[in-house]
This record gives C-alpha cells, structure tokens and sequence, in this order.
C-alpha cells in the first residue's frame, strides 16, 4: 500500500524521531518504493499489476510475473550515488533544520564524506529543493525588487562591482517569494518576468527604477516608493518585505558559505526562497523533500 504524504505530514520532527524512522538504508530505500510505486504498481514492462520483491543485490525491485526491475532511486537526487540512502536522508533533514543553509564542510564533517562528495550532495539537494518550491501565480500585494549579490571590485562594493550577480524577486505580502536570476534590470527583461508570474489586477509596488514604469498599462495597479530621495515607505506602499528577505539571504550566504559563485548562486536562492515560503509549515519541509520526486 502506497504511503500517503498527509500520514508523514505529522509533526516537527526531531534527530531522535529522525533515527528512529530512518533507521537504515533498507528503510530509506522501501519508504522510496512505496511513495513512488507501492504494491500494485501496475509492471511497464508486462503490464500487470504486480507485487514487488526486493532484490538484495541493488536498489531495486521486480515484478512476481516477468522479473523486470524498478530502481526508486532513479530520478531522484540519489541515482548514480554510492553514498548510503540515510546519510541523503540525514543531509536533507540538516537542510530543513537550518535557518542558513548548510555548508559542504558541515555535511563533511557530520555525514564523514569527503568534501568532493559532500559539496555535489548539497548542490543535488538545492536542485531538489527547487523543484519541490512550487511557484504560483502571485495576486493582491506584490512587491517586486532587485539586489546585487556577490563580487568586490577593487575596493568597489555595492552596485558598482563587476562581478555581482543580480537577483530579482516578487513577494505577494503574507504569501510566497519567488527569485529569479536575471542578466541586467532593463525593463525589457523584469517586465516579462512579472507579467509572466504576477496575476492581472493586482497592486505592485516598486521602488523608482525606471524599468518598473509601464506597468500600470498592463493590468497592474502600480504604487512607488523613491529610495533615492529616502522615502522607503508610502502608507502600504513600500518593498520592505522584500528587502527583508534580501537581507536574510546575504547573510545567510556571507556567514553560513562566505561567497557563492554566480553560476550557482540560482540553487541558494531557491533554498532560502523555499525556507521562507514554507515559513506557516516548517514541519512540512523534510516530509516534502523525501515524498516528492519527479514521476518515474
């Protein structure tokens, strides 16, 4: 019988309760089998519904009526990796711990892999991460804003470094926060973005860049604040909520990783981005990330 996310979904868990459901690999890999097949899985290749049998010698089950094998692993961060199932489960669960992230020297140093291995598991995870971080459409309040991650410059901090790399966000106020990597803040670049995931009619506030103008022309109510002459909040218009999470996330990065490359600063955004949106439901956050895979 295939196990429902609802019964997993209970309650916060703790190490001990982590242990104690997650004993072993054998438990790892069946509690994949079951959310991802179960018995009765109807068999792809003879096309029966079938009772699986483990097979001890891999990661795989097969089918009581013509043998054909199913791996639970494959598709998941876990295919192609030799590093036991409960050491994966356990990082997880560090991800889903932490308020900043977790460091490849700490999964090193807590799972007893090597670096090389350790860094590649968070990276998967991240990925993982951002698969499971559903992104809706946003409504009512958004808040849409840009910041420069990264880079220094001889001496040159702020927007003027070279090497910064430019995260733009939308947050619906009491919702969710979406993050996308973005080449430059040209109005032909954020508009797409906001049109694509902020529904019609709702109210967007902004900051005076000029990219943002226009937006008011294309079913949005558009309200700003002007940051450069020092007025960061208008009555209910303002970005602060989303400033806020940009704070979170720089230091997050500088103290947790210290500096992140441009070319994966994408994953760590989505994690942090995920942390927040499951803020109402932290509990949920382990549960979902062991439950939910992309269909085999």
């Amino acid at each position: 019988m295939k196990t429902k996310a609802k019964d997993i979904l209970k309650a916060s868990m703790t190490i001990r309760e982590f242990l104690a459901q997650f004993s072993t690999d054998e438990i790892c890999l069946n509690h994949l089998f079951n959310i991802r097949f179960g018995q009765g899985h109807v068999c792809p290749k003879c096309q029966r519904k079938s009772n699986w049998f483990r097979i001890k010698a891999e990661r795989a089950y097969s089918c009581q009526w013509c043998g054909h094998h199913i791996h639970p692993t494959v598709g998941t961060p876990f295919e192609d990796s030799r590093t036991p199932l409960q050491l994966w489960f356990y990082a997880i669960y560090l991800f889903t711990t932490s308020r900043h992230g977790v460091p490849a020297k700490e999964l090193q140093r807590q799972l007893g892999v090597t670096y090389k291995t350790a860094w590649r598991m968070g990276h998967l995870i991240r990925q993982h991460i951002a698969q499971v971080d559903d992104e809706w459409p946003l409504f009512g309040n958004v808040e849409v804003d840009e910041t420069y991650v990264g880079g220094r410059t001889h001496g040159r901090r702020g927007r003027g470094a070279a090497n910064k790399t430019i995260v733009f966000g939308m947050m619906q106020r009491g919702g969710q926060v979406m993050t996308k990597i973005v080449p430059n803040v040209a109005k032909k670049t954020l508009q797409p973005i906001i049109e694509e995931n902020v529904l019609d009619g709702a109210t967007v506030h902004s900051d005076e860049l000029h990219s943002y103008k226009g937006l008011g022309e294309v079913g949005y109510s558009h309200k700003t604040v002007n940051h450069g002459t020092g007025e960061y909040a208008n009555g209910e218009t303002h970005v602060n909520n989303l400033e806020n999470f940009w704070k979170h996330l720089k230091c997050g990065i500088k103290g947790t990783h210290i500096s992140v490359s441009p070319q994966h600063l994408h994953k760590y955004a989505k994690e942090f981005e995920y942390r927040f949106n499951s803020r109402k439901n932290p509990s949920a956050m382990f549960p979902a990330l062991v439950s939910q895979f992309q269909k085999p």
